[in-house]
Formats: C-alpha cells, sequence, structure tokens
C-alpha cells in the first residue's frame, strides 16, 4: 500500500450565497482540475436563523450533480418538475440536474437554531450533461455505519468501503464519499482507488494527516493519557486537505478525535465552461444555455 502525500491544505472561507445564507466556501471557482471531478463545496453550518433562514429560493442547475448532506436541522426541496421533500437531519439528496432544472432549498434549523450540512458539486461527463434529471433522498436510517475494532465509524454515503457499498448509485463519476470519525489518538488508514482524486474536509476535532503541510491555527499543548499534543500541527475544523496519489490516507486523530469527510472520484478530464449553476464544455453550450433560460426552453418537457 502506497499512502497518499497532502499536496495541499486550506482553510474553508466566508461567503455568501442564495438570499443571504452565510456559509463557508470550501473550494470552487478557481481552477477545476485541481479537483475534478468535484467543482465546488460549501459547508453551511450555522448556529443563528437570521443567517440562513431566506434560504435559496429558484434558480436553475444544468450539467452538474448536487450533493447535500444534512447534520442538524432539515431542507425543503422544490423543483419545476414537481418534486417536492425534506431532507432531516442525517440524511442526503443527491440531484442531477442533468439537461435542466429549476429548484430551490429552504432551510430550517433543528430546536437549538442549528442548521448544520455541507453541498458539494459533482461535474457530469459530456455524454450525460443532457440526461434526464433525477433525485435520490436518502435517509440517515439508510446510510450504512461501519464501527471498527478501534472505535473507528465510517458512514458510507456512495462507493465502497470495508465490505458495504452506500445507498447512492448510478452516479457519473463513480466517487467515494465518506463520513469518517476517528476516536481520539488512534492512527488510521483508510484504502482509496488509486486513480481517483481525493480530499478530506474536517469539520469535528483535528487530526495530523500523512506528510501534514505546515501548520493552522494557535499553538496549544494539552497532556492526554500521557502524550503531549501539539494542536498547532494538526488540521483542524473547516480545513480542505487535498491528497497526491496513492492508495491509502492516513489520519491520525488529536486529543479530542478528528471527524472529517473523505471524498474521492476519478477525474473526468474534459473542459468547463462555466457560469453559477451551469456547467457545460464549451461557452457556445454555454451560452445556449443562457439562451435556454431567457426563451423559456430550459426545462426539457420530454423530461
Amino acid at each position: 500500500m502506497t499512502f497518499r502525500p497532502v499536496t495541499a491544505t486550506s482553510l474553508a472561507k466566508p461567503a455568501m450565497e442564495g438570499a443571504g445564507v452565510h456559509l463557508h466556501r470550501v473550494f470552487g471557482f478557481g481552477d477545476p482540475s485541481e479537483t475534478d471531478p468535484f467543482l465546488m463545496m460549501d459547508d453551511f453550518r450555522n448556529d443563528d436563523p437570521q443567517f440562513y433562514e431566506k434560504g435559496f429560493p429558484w434558480h436553475p442547475h444544468r450539467g452538474i450533480e448536487t450533493i447535500t448532506y444534512v447534520l442538524e436541522g432539515e431542507v425543503e426541496h422544490g423543483d419545476s418538475l414537481g418534486n417536492r421533500g425534506t431532507l432531516g437531519a442525517g440524511s442526503v439528496q443527491w440531484m442531477t440536474a442533468g439537461s435542466g432544472i429549476m429548484h430551490q432549498e429552504m432551510p430550517r434549523g433543528n430546536a437549538a437554531g442549528q442548521m448544520h450540512g455541507f453541498q458539494l458539486w459533482a461535474n457530469l461527463p459530456s455524454s450525460l450533461k443532457m440526461t434526464a434529471p433525477r433525485y435520490q433522498d436518502i435517509s440517515a436510517s439508510d446510510i450504512p455505519e461501519i464501527i471498527d475494532d478501534d472505535g473507528t465509524r465510517v458512514k458510507v454515503v456512495t462507493g465502497g468501503f470495508w465490505g458495504k457499498r452506500g445507498p447512492v448509485d448510478g452516479i457519473a463519476a463513480d466517487p467515494l464519499y465518506l463520513d469518517v470519525s476517528v476516536p481520539p489518538g488512534v492512527k488510521k488508514s483508510l484504502p482509496v482507488d488509486t486513480r481517483a482524486n481525493a480530499f478530506a474536509y474536517v469539520f469535528a476535532g483535528a487530526g495530523r494527516f500523512s506528510d501534514a503541510a505546515d501548520p493552522i491555527g494557535v499553538r496549544v499543548e494539552k497532556e492526554v493519557a500521557g502524550q503531549e499534543w501539539k494542536i498547532r500541527d494538526l488540521s483542524g475544523n473547516r480545513t480542505l486537505v487535498r491528497f497526491g496519489n496513492g492508495d491509502e490516507v492516513t489520519v491520525q486523530a488529536g486529543p479530542e478525535g478528528v471527524r472529517f469527510l473523505l471524498v474521492a472520484g476519478r477525474p473526468i478530464q474534459e473542459p468547463v465552461a462555466w457560469h453559477g449553476p451551469i456547467v457545460m464544455n464549451t461557452r457556445a453550450e454555454l451560452q445556449q444555455a443562457m439562451r435556454d433560460l431567457q426563451n423559456g426552453t430550459f426545462i426539457r418537457s420530454e423530461h
């Protein structure tokens, strides 16, 4: 087995989207080849309803798939095809926009006002850009969770991992999407397809990934079970960790453990013409999408 080195780390940056939703942009709108087949990721964890309650009113998507993972609170969604639903805590929605869809997403906090979750955009290859839109709504109870002997917990949203398969299927990028929790002080290696691009996004605790880059954060020393930890040397909340080639990702959990998303997918390696929520291969296709929006033909009636 070959360990994947860390090629870059970065902190998610504050941003605002929709009708005034405060969130953190993990990556996106830069060089899409760096994370191919993934285009963008947002962390929309927030504890104050005034910063998210106006939500994401009606907007278009074409040529991509959006993956929404809710940790706390709910997201009500509706679309131009008549679909309606509510994503609860622990649930996932994998939306294939394909040829085009208009939809809205309206967040609602839990009893404590928390609205926590993530949205990831995955590109579609040219052969599937104009495929029929579809949804896969997955409840928390349908997502398999594996608990290893050392206490490591892995929720498998999509892909195969440790003998389990996630409930989301038929995805163009054939990705791996895991929610991983490693207990304090445990060192864990996780297999990843050697041909896939991979990243981790830390959202609780902290950990040191193999060949970690420069320290992030404030130096804090803490002794746990007789071992001294230098917290500054660990990747903590809202840290994106990108990996190089190899077939294993290794993490050493800090004194409070670490929880992160581990995502991997084989790159599409096609040109990207991108304008907001519409992602095509050429500028001409992008211009056609804009004309379709203007003349009312964006939604294909045959679907």
